[in-house]
Formats: C-alpha cells, sequence, structure tokens
C-alpha cells in the first residue's frame, strides 16, 4: 500500500488540488496537467449541450470560442438509446409539440407541417388544427428529430467544437471564470488529466442514470439476475423474443409514459404474431377518474393512469404558470410544483383500445398495490409479494418483471454535481435538485466575471418549469445567450439577424 502522502503522478489531480474549492494557475501547473483556454465550455454533450451551442452559433459565436466535452459522439445518441429501449424506435412518435424543434430555435416549419409536405398527408394539419378534441396531440416520429438534429449539427460545425473525454469536477478560478478537469480517452494525450480554463461554462449532463425500485434492486443484487427483472431505460429486447417462443408472463411497474409505450410494444406482439402473452400491471397509486385540487385544476385519469398530453400543462412553456413561476420562492414553489407534476401519459386511442381488449380478454390485469418484495418461486420464476390497500398480499408470478419507474434524479449521485454542491458554492432547489437563476446560472456559483450555468434535467424545481423538454432546453438556450449578451461575450440577437438566420437554417447554410 502506497504512503498516505504519495504525491500524485504528473498530469494528475494532486491532494492540494482536490481539497481546496479555488484553484490558482500556479497549482494546476505544479500538478503538471496541461491547460488549455476557451472562454465558453459545455459539459455533457447531449440535447442540452446541443441546443445551447446552436443558440450560441446562431447569435454569432464562432467555433473557436467554444467546446463541448463529451463521452458520446454525437448529441442526440444518449436520447436516442433511452428511446430505442423504452420502446420508441425512430418510425414511433415521441412525447413532444410540434413545434418544439431543437435544430430549430424559431418553431417554423414546424414538425407537423414538415413531415405533411414530406409524406403528402394533409391529415397531420388537421390534427394539429383539431387537437385534443376531435384528436390525440400530434407528435413527431423520432426518426424526423434525429435527421434534424444531424442536420443541424452538420450546419453549426459540431464536431469542431466536440472534445472526447469525461468531465471530472469544475472548480473555482482565482481571479475569475473556472477550471474544468477532463479525463481523456486513453492515448488521447500525453497526461490522465487536461484542464480547460474559460470564463463561462454550461452544465447539461442529464439525469445520473438508471434508479429501480428498491425491491427490484434487492432483488437483482441478491441473485445476479439482469435478465428477468430489468429497467425500461436498459436494453431488455430478450423479453419480447422469449415471449414469442412459448407463452409467457409479464408484470409491469410503473404508469407513465414507458410504462404506455411498454405495455403497447406487449399489445402489438400478441396481434401481431399470435402470442398468449399475459400482462400484470401493477400501480402504486391507482387513478380512477379525473383528480385535481379544484375544477379548475384537474387532470383526466382511469383505469390507474393519469392523462396528460405532455410533461406539464402547455402554459409553463409560454403562459400564465410561467409567469407565475418565475415568482415563486421555496415552499411556495415546491408546492406548485408538486400540483403540476405526478407521474403521467399522453391518452393515446389505439393503446386504449388494446387495454380494454385486453381486460375483456382475460389477458391484460391492472392492480392496485406496492410491492413487498420478488422472490424466485419453486419453478425458478418471479413471485411478486404484491400489498393492496386493503392490506391483502396477492402473489403474481411472472416470467419478467420490467421497471418503468423512471430515471435516477439524485443531483449528488453525479461527481460533477456532488462536487459542485460540496466545492462549488451551488446548493440545492426546493425540490432537491440544482438552484438556478432565472437566467440559469446557479446559485452561488458566480466567481469574477465568470459565469457556470446548468440546464436540462437537474434544473428541475427552478422558476421554470418543464426544463426536461425540447422546449424547455430551447428556453433555457435562450435564457443563456441573453445573458452571455448582457455580459458582453455575445451581440443579442435582433430582428434582422433573427430574419437572415433563419433563411440561412431554411436553405441550410452554414452560420
Amino acid at each position: 500500500m502506497a504512503p498516505p502522502h504519495t504525491p500524485a503522478p504528473a498530469g494528475d489531480l494532486t491532494p492540494d488540488l482536490l481539497g481546496a474549492s479555488e484553484w490558482t494557475d500556479q497549482m494546476v501547473a505544479a500538478a503538471g496537467i496541461p491547460m488549455y483556454d476557451i472562454p465558453f465550455l459545455t459539459v455533457g454533450g447531449g440535447m442540452g449541450s446541443f441546443v445551447t451551442l446552436d443558440y450560441l452559433r446562431i447569435y454569432g459565436v464562432p467555433t473557436s470560442q467554444m467546446r463541448v466535452v463529451s463521452n458520446i459522439d454525437h448529441p442526440w445518441q444518449t436520447y436516442e438509446f433511452l428511446t430505442r429501449c423504452s420502446q420508441i424506435p425512430r418510425g414511433e412518435r415521441i412525447r413532444s409539440d410540434s413545434s418544439s424543434r431543437p435544430d430549430n430555435l424559431w418553431g417554423f416549419p414546424s414538425y407537423a407541417l414538415e413531415e405533411a409536405w414530406k409524406e403528402k398527408k394533409p391529415s397531420y394539419l388537421w390534427q394539429i388544427l383539431t387537437e385534443p378534441l376531435l384528436n390525440d396531440y400530434w407528435t413527431p416520429r423520432a426518426g424526423t428529430v434525429f435527421e434534424n438534429l444531424e442536420r443541424e449539427a452538420k450546419r453549426i460545425n459540431y464536431w469542431d467544437m466536440l472534445v472526447k473525454g469525461q468531465v471530472r469536477m469544475v472548480r473555482r478560478r482565482a481571479g475569475g471564470g473556472y477550471f474544468t478537469v477532463v479525463t481523456p480517452p486513453d492515448g488521447a494525450a500525453a497526461t490522465k488529466r487536461i484542464i480547460f480554463r474559460s470564463r463561462f461554462v454550461h452544465i447539461a449532463i442529464g439525469y445520473p442514470g438508471l434508479k429501480f425500485l428498491p425491491d427490484l434492486q434487492e432483488f437483482r443484487t441478491k441473485h445476479g439476475d439482469y435478465q428477468h427483472v430489468v429497467n425500461a431505460y436498459e436494453p431488455h429486447e430478450q423479453v419480447y423474443e422469449f415471449l414469442k417462443t412459448r407463452p409467457g408472463t409479464v408484470v409491469i411497474r410503473g404508469g407513465g409514459i414507458v410504462a404506455s409505450r411498454v405495455l403497447q410494444r406487449l399489445f402489438d406482439d400478441r396481434e401481431r404474431y399470435g402470442l398468449q402473452t399475459q400482462i400484470i400491471h401493477i400501480f402504486r397509486t391507482f387513478v380512477s377518474g379525473s383528480h385535481g385540487p379544484h375544477i379548475w385544476s384537474r387532470r383526466k385519469g382511469g383505469d390507474g393512469w393519469a392523462y396528460q398530453g405532455f410533461n406539464y400543462p402547455k402554459s409553463v412553456w409560454g403562459g400564465q404558470l410561467k409567469a407565475q413561476m418565475r415568482k415563486l420562492e421555496g415552499a411556495d414553489r415546491a408546492k406548485k410544483y408538486k400540483q403540476m407534476g405526478g407521474t403521467n401519459t399522453p391518452y393515446r386511442r389505439r393503446w386504449q383500445e388494446q387495454m380494454r381488449a385486453g381486460r375483456s380478454g382475460g389477458y391484460y390485469h391492472p392492480v392496485q398495490g406496492t410491492v413487498d418484495r420478488v422472490e424466485h418461486g419453486q419453478d425458478g420464476r418471479l413471485v411478486s409479494y404484491v400489498r393492496s390497500s386493503d392490506g391483502i398480499v396477492r402473489e403474481p408470478v411472472s416470467d419478467y418483471i420490467i421497471d418503468c419507474t423512471g430515471l435516477e434524479a439524485d443531483i449528488a449521485e453525479h461527481r460533477i454535481f456532488a462536487d459542485l454542491l460540496q466545492h462549488g458554492g451551488a446548493f440545492r432547489n426546493p425540490v432537491g435538485r440544482l438552484e438556478v437563476e432565472r437566467h440559469f446560472e446557479v446559485k452561488g456559483t458566480a466567481n469574477g466575471d465568470g459565469a457556470l450555468y446548468a440546464s436540462g434535467s437537474a434544473t428541475l424545481g427552478g422558476y421554470f418549469p418543464g426544463v426536461d423538454t425540447f422546449l424547455g432546453l430551447q428556453i433555457a438556450a435562450q435564457e443563456i445567450a441573453d445573458d452571455l449578451a448582457r455580459r458582453g461575450f455575445v451581440k443579442k440577437m435582433g430582428p434582422l439577424r433573427s430574419t437572415s438566420q433563419w433563411f440561412k437554417w431554411a436553405f441550410n447554410s452554414s452560420v
């Protein structure tokens, strides 16, 4: 075992650096870590980073002034992985508004107009005009989104700004700005770490990881069974392939959009291949009808589900709720989030018909209850001990369990945020995520003339709901770009530049 005070090898973090909340240039140089100056750095490389870079490029910032550090190759890579795992391949439709275009800050033409033109289907426009009264909400295909993102990434020269690597931490720099510590891929640099020295840093790293229900996590850890108890956000095609070979039973846990997509996949496979699959759907909270605090704030529901077209009411993106939320602090803000939040899914006529057929046909069994534990039965199958509200414990047996309850939300599970909470001056907002200003600067982290921003799921609970949506990421990017304009980093966008840039977008001309 090495002595406790053995210095770190050259080019790596030293005990002095790890223990200090503010670093000097001399401390970094003494550690032998190469430093690179870049005025604006975004961390993550996913949708949040891309949308922010897209805005700043259109505002007029050259690629030489910005970098994005990421361990993925293209901005939609993680999002496409998650949608594909949760049964939304490129041909299926995602839960997003027609005008919420992360590749197009103007939102025009909308996805509906684009798909109607390309597919020669004016019915899409009729659906937009009559949603949601006569038709379901119109939403774009996943493939349409990804193809347009690739087009825009090429147009703004995204890959000229990409630096591959894993960000370890962001620390304050003495005199202003920040140091961002990056672990490059093996063989990509002469040292274990490199550091970017920046005036502005933006963090958009998404969810820390998968979230498992406690009883399912305990089962997987105890038995090492990662094939039969799965999370909907991880690859689990083996479930559907098994069910094609013989009759089987699946337990679904959760009542949100992912649960509805997994359920539809099971129904579709039954119909397409003539399967005999049995589905047991366990709702912890079973919604039997419309619900809400008063007549003006009610959400439709039934058969276990809470129905809502999008993550939040539309007015949070530009109406009365957005204006109201910007004024709320502390407990009042948390209370409003609780009113608007909760697990929900869009109402879709297609799978409503499938559920009715499943209930009447005796192969879809929705139940209310909490699961005490999961064990292997004598035949090796899975036994769930489900306690209903009347205290009765039922023991449904299944071949597979699919956890559709979501992604890990605790920001401290990610080491960048954990380090910011410990050393960066950041703190939690009323719902436990990262507290940010109205312009998405992380509260408590200001340093000289520098600013640290964050957007995406980590900032849920701030002055703006809907942050983890396409339109939410766009609104955050615009707030950040406008704040950077106030700080003199870029010129504020005016109507003439906006119009000329839209024409460049329309004709796919480089920024």
